[in-house]
């Protein structure tokens, strides 16, 4: 498709295959569009939403979109483009010329065009973009004396060659800004609008010598050339390094590629009435319904994002240009009600005139989410269902976790823009790579940049909170932040920020690299030094309201898993309805406890063992009265223990010393018993119910404890219902004989207490042999748990805690396309559990079944549990609120399917 020579950025070859009839390209311009919204996946969402905006009368530059399936082919083919591309962009070069009376290269009436991408999945910053294009030595010219107005001529020509020398030709950012910057020093210019007509063709002179310099190629100067360029580099950008990474960051999967935009300029450059604008129908941050937004006179698009310049509020316009400003209003009110959400609009205005340049559904950030939901139903836009679907189950995470403490000591030394909400506290670092190897360290940071670019993608997504001393509340910084949920304070102009010295100083105190501080992301504030949190109110106002939408609308029932009183109180107040995994052997690694544990295990005999487990007792005992008090009357699945007595014992040398000492017993007989539990894979080792058959005293304690907590708190009147689960079977048998053994317990239990409980026993499915022969273990089973952790590992064959050195590379090549132990694998592992639930079910037609694996908190394998008809789920007590949504949601997205397949019948 190159006419002349390929750049370094662009080289593809254009070897023709696909077929004449397919339509790769797509006009806009003068009220009418080919495509419409619901075409995002074709044409990208900026593509689909100028569509849509020309359609609804909205004023839209004219132009085109490639396609994003012409990205795929470009792809699979080895950078080849398919036959017939060539000649549909030239096709709409020419209608788009007659919409605008301009032409390329024309010196009366010269077209330029900008030139961006735009993916179905909002990718803010991650792509590249390129403006001005069209223009050379002669139309720069051209124009300057058509509008009389030769400094916006050759500012826009300055800054094409800079656009194009990054994102086409391969070069870095900073070579040119080293020129400007050195330019306006010359001349004493603080801003790029200081720079005079002079001075700005100096620096297109110096840019077109540098673009030389550094690749050996002379700057294209022919229109058509430049833009086949621009269009080869930006489905190129589909695949640069921060976009794949923000593709893996965001779980942003199955997309054809990149749309190319082409679209007529405008421009916000041409002086005092002209400007440009990043705005949002409501507070992203907030969710509060007043219009949001930032802008700059005599500027470019690049100008507001860049930092360069301090924005202005919109409310600024509104005294500045009131006509202008009202028109904005009324377009984004129509926006917002075609579209039925909160739109994020980019605008130029060119000498009084507006246009709109782009609208998407916002990014906001958790909170604002939850608000913009309630808000909406009750602006009756859209219904109570249609809201659950509009909360990202895991973006509720930004909202479970701790605040600065209001009464916490506070040493500000700095404020800015309160660009993301939340606290975070952190050891400050400079870099993005830094951040990411810091992170890595088990260390918490705060990245402190003077601004932020697609490039620190990595170490944004590593660090705490991220502080910048240039930029605005649409930045960079502020957007990929609040998308990320992610503490960010913007524009702090207080700090001076030092690279060199590997330090920043706030109105004369000094920071040092290592040095900790603290972000209110709220208030846009910095502290020195630590500061106290507290737990986040989650129980009122719209989060509270729209958990209760949920809560009506979902049929699985959310647990927690919870060792302790502590966490149960937290889980409860999440909105838990009882615990799905209490795991014991978390409870004897606390205190003194181990020294028991382990006495028990360096036992000889039986007699030994009993002597040892009955100083556990009463310990274990107080720890299920305590779990029971606080679930209050909720069920409480207890696992007991689990894992193999490898973990409980000491390996080093200094340990074991530690520990004979505390027995009255030598270090040779510490040593040899340690031997004697080596396993070569203790995960399918002695552990499980294979401990229960071989030392049945310790399940015969910790079943005792378990109904002599459920006995005691019944007698004070709340009520208990105890499910006492067995871990790891893989046959029948291995249940029959521990059921025995532990109703044996509880009867004398019974009899000792002079009162009654009701109690269950289950098992953990964990075994794929398990969920084989489910129909067999139901006959004795009352309940199932699917263990998911350990089955995943057991399907696959992976080991949990080895499989970090692969899986990135089987993700990052397609083997996987999510990490299993995160997401649950539906296609295997879920097969497994939809088996074991149909075959127990066979057997026991009212068999409760859960799943108490991590999964139990994730989105997608929530909406698998509600699909294979599970009763309920459990996780971890903050991931409770994300399993409601998650469940109503699915809940919701069933029968919105059943309806629509009711149509179509």
């Amino acid at each position: 498709m190159a006419r002349k020579k390929a750049t370094k950025a662009s080289a593809p070859k254009r070897r023709k295959r696909a077929s004449k009839a397919e339509k790769y390209v797509y006009f806009f311009g003068n009220g009418k569009a080919e495509g419409k919204a619901e075409m995002k996946s074709l044409l990208g969402g900026k593509g689909a939403n100028l569509a849509e905006m020309t359609n609804l009368g909205v004023p839209v530059p004219p132009g085109f979109t490639i396609t994003t399936k012409t990205c795929e082919s470009f792809y699979k083919n080895d950078r080849h483009y398919p036959k017939g591309l060539e000649e549909q962009i030239e096709e709409n070069i020419v209608r788009l010329e007659k919409a605008m009376g301009a032409q390329f290269g024309n010196l009366e009436s010269p077209l330029l065009v900008s030139v961006r991408s735009g993916a179905a999945v909002s990718m803010p910053g991650m792509m590249d973009t390129v403006l001005n294009l069209g223009l050379n030595d002669e139309t720069a010219e051209a124009i300057a004396q058509k509008t009389g107005n030769p400094r916006f001529s050759y500012d826009s020509y300055r800054r094409f060659i800079q656009m194009f020398g990054n994102v086409v030709m391969g070069m870095e950012h900073h070579d040119f800004e080293e020129v400007l910057d050195a330019k306006k020093t010359a001349v004493g210019a603080k801003f790029d609008t200081d720079l005079k007509v002079d001075d700005l063709r100096d620096i297109v002179k110096r840019y077109k010598s540098l673009v030389h310099d550094k690749t050996g190629e002379e700057f294209p100067t022919d229109p058509r050339d430049q833009l086949y360029k621009a269009i080869d580099a930006v489905f190129g950008s589909w695949n640069n390094e921060r976009a794949i990474r923000y593709r893996e960051l965001n779980d942003i999967r199955g997309l054809f590629g990149t749309a190319v935009n082409v679209q007529s300029m405008v421009y916000g450059n041409m002086g005092d009435t002209s400007g440009t604008g990043v705005c949002f129908s409501r507070d992203p941050s907030t969710g509060e319904n007043y219009f949001y937004g930032e802008y700059l006179m005599n500027a470019q698009g690049e100008d507001v994002v860049a930092g360069i310049r301090t924005p202005h509020p919109l409310t600024d316009l509104k005294k500045q240009l009131p006509v202008v400003y009202k028109q904005l209003v009324a377009i984004k009110n129509k926006l917002e009600r075609h579209y039925r959400d909160m739109q994020d609009m980019e605008f130029t205005i060119q000498e009084g005139k507006l246009f709109f340049l782009q609208t998407r559904t916002g990014k906001r950030t958790a909170k604002a989410a939850v608000k913009i939901a309630c808000d909406l139903v009750r602006e009756k836009m859209i219904s109570r269902d249609e809201a659950i679907l509009r909360v990202d189950p895991k973006q509720l995470d930004q909202l479970l976790h701790p605040m600065f403490d209001p009464k916490a000591k506070k040493d500000k030394i700095a404020k800015g823009l309160p660009a993301s909400p939340g606290a975070a506290t952190g050891q400050v670092v400079f870099t993005a790579d830094e951040a990411e190897a810091w992170h890595k360290q088990g260390k918490k940071v705060i990245l402190v940049r003077i601004e932020t670019s697609p490039e620190d993608i990595g170490g944004m997504h590593a660090a705490q909170g991220i502080l910048t001393s240039r930029g605005g509340m649409t930045s960079h910084a502020a957007v990929v932040a609040r998308g990320m949920g992610t503490c960010c304070v913007a524009g702090c102009g207080d700090v001076v920020i030092e690279y060199k010295q590997k330090q920043f100083v706030a109105n004369g105190v000094v920071i040092k690299e290592g040095d900790w501080i603290s972000l209110d992301g709220s208030l846009g504030e910095v502290y020195k030094g630590k500061v106290d949190t507290i737990d986040a109110d989650t129980g009122s106002g719209e989060f509270g309201k729209l958990m209760r939408w949920a809560d009506s609308d979902r049929k699985l029932a959310v647990r927690t898993n919870a060792d302790t009183p502590n966490d149960a109180e937290i889980a409860r107040r999440f909105g838990a309805e009882g615990i799905g995994l209490c795991r014991t052997e978390h409870m004897f690694f606390e205190g003194d406890r181990i020294v028991a544990v382990r006495e028990m295990i360096l036992s000889d005999d039986k007699e030994g063992r009993e002597k040892a487990l009955a100083k556990l007792l009463p310990i274990q005992r107080k720890d299920f009265i305590g779990i029971f008090e606080a679930m209050r009357g909720l069920p409480v699945t207890v696992r007991l223990l689990d894992p193999p007595l490898h973990e409980f014992v000491p390996h080093e040398e200094k340990n074991q010393k530690e520990m004979a000492d505390a027995m009255g017993i030598s270090v040779e007989k510490v040593r040899q018993k340690v031997e004697s539990l080596h396993e070569f894979n203790p995960m399918l080792g002695h552990r499980g119910c294979r401990l229960g058959i071989t030392y049945p005293e310790i399940y015969d304690m910790q079943v005792r404890a378990i109904i002599e907590a459920a006995c005691e708190v019944k007698k004070k009147g709340l009520r208990v219902y105890p499910e006492i689960m067995i871990p790891l079977v893989g046959t029948v048998k291995e249940l029959s004989i521990l059921k025995e053994n532990a109703i044996q317990v509880i009867e004398k239990v019974f009899k000792e207490k002079r009162t009654q409980v009701n109690y269950m026993i289950g098992t953990m499915i964990e075994i794929p042999r398990a969920a084989i022969v489910a129909d067999q273990i139901a006959d004795v089973a009352e309940f199932f748990s699917f263990g998911t952790n350990d089955l995943t590992q057991m399907t696959f064959g992976y080991s949990r805690d080895d499989a970090g050195v692969f899986l990135p590379e089987y993700l990052s090549q397609g083997v996987l396309e999510k990490d299993p132990f995160q997401a649950l694998d539906q296609e295997g592992v879920g097969y497994l559990v939809d088996l074991g639930i149909q075959k127990g079910r066979l057997a026991r037609p009212k068999l409760k079944v859960g799943i108490c694996g991590e999964h139990g908190g994730e989105p997608s394998s929530v909406d698998f549990c509600h699909r294979v008809g599970m009763n309920y789920v459990s996780c971890s007590p903050f991931r409770v609120p994300i399993a409601r949504l998650a469940a109503a949601q699915a809940a919701v997205r069933e029968i919105l399917n059943k309806k629509k397949a009711k149509k179509k019948k």
